[in-house]
């Protein structure tokens, strides 16, 4: 186990921490999604962005969980690894 994982680990025993990391729950969740999409297709974060038409980098920040990507730029990186986008609402 890594440092940082031990170190997660402990934090959320603090009820503060907790409560602000469950906050990003969301976030993380779409980042997990994205990198996992982009690897099963085979793609590197490059050929994602030659794709959409745009830089590395605003790949690598949509793929990093900083930021509020838009629908439609959610829905370019689908499209760009062939795919389409779905949104759904768990309870």
């Amino acid at each position: 186990m890594t440092r940082i994982t031990e170190l997660h680990k402990e934090w959320l025993k603090d009820d503060e921490y907790k409560q602000e990391y469950n906050k990003l729950e969301a976030e993380f969740n779409l980042a997990k999604v994205l990198i996992q999409a982009r690897e099963k297709s085979g793609l590197s974060q490059s050929e994602i962005a030659k794709r959409m038409n745009t830089k590395q980098s605003v790949v690598a920040r949509l793929e990093s969980a900083n930021g509020n990507p838009t629908i439609k730029t959610l829905s370019r990186y689908a499209e760009a690894l062939g795919g389409h986008l779905e949104i759904s609402i768990g309870r």
